[in-house]
């Protein structure tokens, strides 16, 4: 008999990673809707979507959230566990990978060579054991991944409704491009969800697309390309508060203040406790 797989306590990944620093951007947020269609097309997924969305947009986006974000398990806190069987999980987990590597090809300054490739899947092994998927469901190598990848696109995967219900309302999800950079998406024709629906149909698989009715021409992987570019050159001057979301930067900072040579005994009670953060009154420092 096998003998039960050790559970692995939620920690954070920590400063220095890629996951740390890209995760809780909220421009890569978006890339969250393309990792839930791909996870949605999986049919047990997209079964278990469907029970909790029903017809409402808003279910749907807290939806995407849950299955798809890794900020709480890269950040320290306490992700979301949905009772999947092991290959569902797995997939919901794996899946979210591929979108992350591809999305760092547009929106990431530094090359993707197969070196940081090696480095972030390492990362997602991890995760993948403190999200709870089973060891032996995750690829050792990335010959193996990209194997695995492959061929749940062809035999596994199918156009689910859910999929679909999310492509037809890329409107209604919440921009998390930060409001001073929305002007820039303008020259590029990207108002409303139009810039969300360029990220998220091009983030996908061309076998993904296919099955799912999407067209991508030449010219939206050029608009993409562009648009990523730019982005590139403007995000790092912007203040980490616009850049990351606010569990994120909360995180980030907090972590900073940790390591300083002063010690965590300077943090500010609303560094630490999101409760006295809402109470005006609380300045002083911690002594």
């Amino acid at each position: 008999m096998t003998a039960p797989e050790e559970p692995v306590p939620p920690a954070p990944l920590g400063p220095g990673s890629f996951l740390w620093d890209y995760s809780g951007l909220r421009l890569a947020a978006i890339t969250d809707i393309s990792a839930f269609v791909l996870q949605a097309m999986h049919p047990a997924i997209g079964a278990a979507a469907e029970r909790l969305t029903d017809l409402d947009t808003r279910r749907l986006s807290r939806a995407v959230h849950d299955f798809v974000s890794i900020r709480p398990w890269v950040y320290g806190e306490q992700g979301t566990r949905h009772l999947l069987p092991a290959g569902p999980l797995a997939w919901a987990h794996l899946a979210t990978f591929y979108v992350t590597v591809t999305a760092a090809r547009y929106f990431s300054a530094e090359p993707m060579t197969l070196d940081r490739e090696q480095r972030i899947f390492e990362e997602f092994l991890l995760l993948g054991r403190l999200r709870g998927v089973p060891a032996r469901m995750l690829p050792s190598t990335m010959a193996d991944y990209w194997a695995y990848f492959e061929d749940m696109l062809t035999h596994t995967l199918v156009p689910h409704p859910v999929a679909h219900r999310v492509l037809d309302r890329l409107g209604g999800f919440s921009s998390t491009v930060p409001v001073t950079l929305r002007p820039l998406l303008v020259p590029f024709g990207l108002r409303g969800g139009w810039f969300t629906h360029l990220v998220t149909v091009g983030t996908l698989p061309q076998a993904a697309r296919t099955k799912l009715g999407l067209t991508w021409t030449a010219d939206d992987e050029h608009r993409l390309r562009a648009v990523g570019t730019l982005f590139t050159r403007v995000l790092p001057h912007l203040p980490e508060r616009l850049r990351y979301a606010p569990s994120a930067y909360q995180a980030r900072r907090t972590s900073r203040m940790q390591r300083s040579p002063r010690g965590p005994r300077h943090l500010r009670l609303t560094d630490t406790c999101p409760v006295v953060a809402g109470c005006r009154g609380v300045r002083r420092a911690v002594r």
